[in-house]
């Protein structure tokens, strides 16, 4: 059977279906936001959260709850603790990331050797897969990246005014400290939603990629957000197609289509340069 062939076989399948609907939509909140944290020198806090989740989902395998309803409360605080930090605690942005970490993966190796040990669930949210996703997790995903879209929307002007001077914005009457926990939430909810897909391993490329990807290129900020958007969700239908074709791992292969579309925006603006 050709490719063409095998993509129309894998579209019949359910479990493909919302792969790629959980996955565009996941794809969508990460651009919208992953802009401004690139910009703000804040990618790797998505890293950070991913490893907090790594606690979270082994406390819910723990008490047999859905992992991504006990996630979601609890990595939003653990984001909230690392503004914390930096602002009353005078600990700097990547230290503050580095401890909450760090003390997130602690935790979730206390709790899954508690448990007995890692098990065969815990290590799918380690390096996700896609295709597992179930119906609930697809509207739970639906619902979140919604509301993403919708808070950075009302918060643009906002949210692009902090992300190129902060003192000016805060200046000009912006709450400065309120559209930060706005922005800092609003990844904590979206990297919950990435675990699953690529894993906790994984899921701050997710943020970091696409965005890169579009910097390279465009020029004008609302652009730029559009592009990362495009880049994303190619970068899922893409990946979740050769992952089925090939027999490769679903998140991995994402990220690797992210890769390449960098490696093609950078060559880009390598040539726009001449």
């Amino acid at each position: 059977m050709d490719i063409l062939g095998q993509i129309h076989e894998a579209l019949q399948y359910a479990f493909i279906q919302r792969a790629i609907i959980a996955g565009c939509f996941m794809a969508l909140g990460c651009s919208f936001l992953g802009v401004f944290l690139v910009l703000r020198r804040f990618s790797l806090i998505g890293d950070g959260l991913a490893h907090v989740s790594f606690a979270t989902v082994a406390l819910a395998l723990l008490l047999q709850a859905q992992p991504m309803i006990v996630s979601i409360p609890l990595v939003g605080l653990a984001s909230l603790l690392i503004l914390k930090l930096n602002e009353k605690a005078h600990v700097y942005g990547d230290a503050a990331i580095g401890l909450v970490s760090s003390f997130g993966i602690a935790i979730g190796v206390i709790i899954a050797s508690t448990a007995g040990g890692f098990n065969v669930d815990l290590f799918s949210y380690l390096f996700g897969n896609i295709l597992s996703v179930s119906g609930l997790e697809v509207w739970i995903t639906i619902i979140i990246s919604s509301l993403v879209a919708f808070v950075t929307g009302l918060f643009y002007h906002d949210l692009f005014a902090i992300t190129f001077d902060e003192e000016y914005a805060q200046v000009s009457g912006i709450k400065v400290r309120l559209v930060n926990r706005i922005l800092i939430l609003l990844t904590s909810f979206i990297v919950v939603l990435g675990i699953k897909i690529v894993g906790t391993m994984l899921v701050s490329s997710l943020i970091i990629l696409p965005a890169i990807s579009a910097l390279q290129i465009t020029k004008s900020f609302r652009a730029t957000i559009a592009l990362a958007g495009v880049f994303a969700i190619i970068s899922v239908i893409i990946g979740v197609f050769a992952s089925y074709v090939m027999n490769l791992p679903s998140g991995a292969t994402i990220v690797m289509v992210n890769f390449v579309f960098f490696i093609g925006a950078f060559l880009f603006h390598k040539m726009q340069r001449r």
